[in-house]
Parts: C-alpha cells; structure tokens; sequence
C-alpha cells in the first residue's frame, strides 16, 4: 500500500477474474454496448467497447455490476474496495482507432496469466 493508497491493492485471481468478465459482458448486454476487446488483469482491467454516452458511466457500471458479483461470490467483504476512484476513459474515433485499441487490450498485456487460485 502506497501512502496514497486507503486501503491494500485488490488482486484478481483465477475467479475473480471470471467473475469480472462475466459482469462487464453483462454490462455491456443488458445496456446495449458492442464489445470489441476485454482483458481482466489481477490490477486492472481494460475495455474497449462502443456506447453513445460518457465513457466514465460505462465505467461506473462495469465497477458496480463487478464488485456485486465479487461480493455474492464472497470474495470481497461489505467495506472493501476493489478498485481506484477512477481510471483512464479514451476515446476512439475510427475504425482504425477501434483496431489498434482492441489489438493493445488482447494481444498487448503479456501472456495469458497463469490460474493462481
């Protein structure tokens, strides 16, 4: 924990990282959004997705609908925070843009991570 940091880091393993998949495809049904890339992290996720409203809402869902999921599995206690108060929104205004962003979520993390669960 960095002294700018409230609480200790959250770490996604295995089924959390399941679970958080799972809530931003969920997300992205019931709302309508085309998802074009998604890769969960233990630290991080990244999203590339389309909608017509702000990006930081999409972004508040995707949190919300994910530590819901954490929390019934029971993996994340009632106080606990799994993520930072905000996070990085770009926008991409051409299909090529779309690419080069997808081709840097899927293909641009590293390897596929390791089951540590």
């Amino acid at each position: 924990k960095t002294k700018l940091m409230k609480h200790d880091a959250y770490r996604l393993g295995t089924i959390e990282r399941a679970i958080v998949e799972k809530a931003i495809r969920e997300v992205c049904n019931v709302r309508g959004y085309t998802l074009f890339g998604i890769n969960v992290r233990t630290e991080h996720t990244h999203v590339v997705t389309s909608n017509a409203g702000e990006p930081e809402r999409m972004m508040d869902s995707f949190k919300a609908y994910s530590t819901r999921g954490l929390r019934a599995a029971g993996l994340l206690g009632p106080n606990a925070r799994a993520w930072s108060r905000h996070g990085s929104t770009r926008y991409l205004w051409t299909d090529e843009h779309i690419i080069a962003a997808v081709e840097y979520v899927v293909n641009g993390q590293g390897g596929e991570l390791p089951k540590f669960d």
